[in-house]
């Protein structure tokens, strides 16, 4: 089964130790029961036990720390292959346990970049101590605009300085055994990193930002003394940390997101399965079969996805940066289509929805968190659309990436170079993928890529239309789906998960394609001549009675009493 089930899974594809920590962790959570959780949720109570808990069993020590600064753990490593299966698990949960995971991933990654040997060893000890970390880089009113910072640091020689600003919407800030904080020299005008500890008095807790149960603080820093021992980075090292940290946290959004959905579609297909309406099981009626056969689908492409573009990262180098593109599309293209899962469910349950004893009304307010963490999603698809030009006229030669789930730590995460020169990267072809697979649906959206490589030469945006990013979103969607469905398809030549579920994810995915262009077909400033092309793009998946109820049966309506969180 490709969705995680936390009481069937056995983890056999993880090794015994790893094994042993995402069962004791589902333990943890079904062992306080689903009253517990709402009624923490409701409250909005700190998770002291959870904490408590990740020490007791040295769970973020044993995640979280490299190798090569273990302390006495032989399990101890970066692992971004088990790591996907802990997020998931923290999101199947609650995004507030997901969440002081995902911002100690961030205030950890300045550190492991840095060349701070001294740091280093102190923040292993404090992982070994079951501490957790935070990220300073967002500011009230730059938001994460890094060359607007308004947090300095003033030489005072001697290796000395003093610190003064404030920082914002900063998550674990009231408890973080290190506070990586983001600023300039203001002397030299220079980008650094510092590590500052909550319980320094010239540490200011202004507040904590959000009515939930994390603590995502106001910080301030008022003549906040540091040394040469608390630097981590300078200039463009200190610039090239804060980037290269958010492409490793943004990894970790989109299997948050698979699971919420996951957890909601279980307890969502429950409710309408048992439910009976004028003589007939929600189930039964037409319209709930299609919109759970779409959320199942969707939900599971999100997953297979980001399982394929985990191996990129893994296998990621100096010479084969493609994780680039792929990162971000697991930050945005997987939570936003969470978002559509979530809402398809909701029009199922309706009511249900809302009722505070359900996970439900947790997933639906959690859900849209996440397309707006580690940059929006327009921010994320210009990121995007630099790399569409050589993804579809200029690719490379690369060897085929194979499953990367050997149980190594991820030393690359830590040392990927230079953010600059991201026009220069290339992938390999597209089409070595789409070729491979001759079934109905996917020849229909070949036809679509097709028409859409027609617009980009025959009607190139213009110069203003290439500023325009509303113009420039609906395109970026549509290439973001070629990369997508490319994913999809090397995952299926690698494991063979049928072709009927890959015949339904690009049902959804012709549709998707469609809608985009229409999209975009509509914008004030698209030409005669790329309305024209807009049009060519539009097709209609091909649709098979037999097949669509032959897949409720032998996948969706499985779901059904598979699963239910402990009371």
């Amino acid at each position: 089964m490709i969705l995680l089930n936390p009481k069937q899974e056995a983890f056999n594809h993880l090794d015994e130790k790893s094994r042993e920590i995402m069962k004791k962790t589902i333990n943890h959570f079904e062992s306080r029961g689903k009253k517990k959780l709402k009624e923490d949720y409701n409250e909005r109570v700190w998770y002291e036990d959870l904490l408590e808990f990740l020490k007791e069993k040295k769970i973020f020590s044993t995640l979280l720390t490299p190798s090569k600064y273990s302390i006495d753990n032989p399990d101890a490593r970066w692992d971004t292959f088990r790591n996907c299966d802990f997020n998931e698990i923290l999101g199947f949960y609650n995004l507030s346990y997901w969440y002081t995971w995902q911002v100690s991933i961030l205030g950890l990654g300045p550190i492991w970049m840095s060349k701070n040997e001294e740091i280093k060893n102190k923040t292993a000890e404090f992982l070994d101590n079951g501490d957790i970390f935070a990220f300073g880089l967002s500011e009230k009113t730059h938001g994460a605009d890094l060359y607007s910072s308004d947090m300095s640091i003033t030489p005072l020689g001697d290796g000395k300085y003093v610190a003064d600003g404030g920082k914002y919407y900063i998550g674990n800030a009231n408890q973080a055994a290190f506070v990586s904080t983001f600023a300039k020299n203001s002397e030299t005008d220079e980008y650094v990193f510092f590590v500052a500890e909550p319980g320094h008095e010239n540490y200011d807790l202004v507040q904590n930002v959000v009515n939930w149960e994390s603590y995502v603080a106001e910080y301030a820093l008022n003549g906040y003394p540091v040394t040469d021992r608390e630097i981590l980075s300078s200039g463009e090292e200190a610039w090239d940390s804060a980037l290269n940290t958010i492409n490793v946290g943004k990894f970790n959004i989109g299997w948050a997101s698979i699971g919420i959905c996951t957890h909601a579609l279980y307890e969502g297909f429950n409710h309408a399965a048992n439910r009976n309406l004028y003589g007939k099981y929600v189930t039964d009626f037409p319209h709930i079969k299609q919109m759970f056969v779409d959320a199942y689908a969707r939900l599971v492409a999100m997953k297979l996805f980001s399982q394929r573009a985990s191996d990129y990262f893994r296998s990621a180098s100096q010479d084969d940066r493609r994780y680039l593109l792929y990162n971000p599309m697991v930050k945005m293209k997987v939570p936003t289509q969470g978002e559509v899962v979530i809402d398809l469910i909701w029009n199922v349950i309706a009511a249900k929805g809302f009722e505070k004893d359900t996970y439900f009304h947790m997933a639906a307010i959690d859900i849209r968190a996440l397309p707006k963490l580690e940059g929006t999603v327009h921010v994320n698809m210009a990121l995007i659309i630099k790399f569409m030009s050589n993804y579809f006229f200029n690719p490379g030669e690369f060897e085929s990436v194979s499953k990367q789930d050997s149980s190594n730590c991820d030393e690359f995460l830590f040392n990927q170079g230079p953010t600059k020169g991201l026009g220069k990267i290339q992938f390999h072809d597209y089409n070595i993928a789409y070729n491979s697979i001759d079934t109905p649906n996917v020849n229909i959206f070949k036809e679509q890529i097709g028409a859409l490589k027609e617009l980009l030469i025959h009607a190139t945006p213009d110069k203003d239309q290439a500023k325009n990013m509303d113009f420039l979103l609906f395109l970026g969607e549509m290439f973001t789906l070629v990369a997508y469905g490319q994913l999809i398809i090397e995952k299926q030549n690698m494991e063979d998960f049928g072709t009927d579920l890959l015949e339904q994810i690009f049902d959804f995915m012709i549709r998707d394609f469609s809608k985009y262009s229409l999209n975009l077909y509509s914008k004030a400033d698209t030409t005669a001549k790329q309305m024209e092309y807009c049009l060519k793009i539009v097709k209609k998946p091909v649709t098979d009675k037999d097949s669509f109820n032959q897949f409720w049966d032998n996948h969706v309506y499985k779901l059904k009493d598979l699963y239910e969180m402990n009371a």
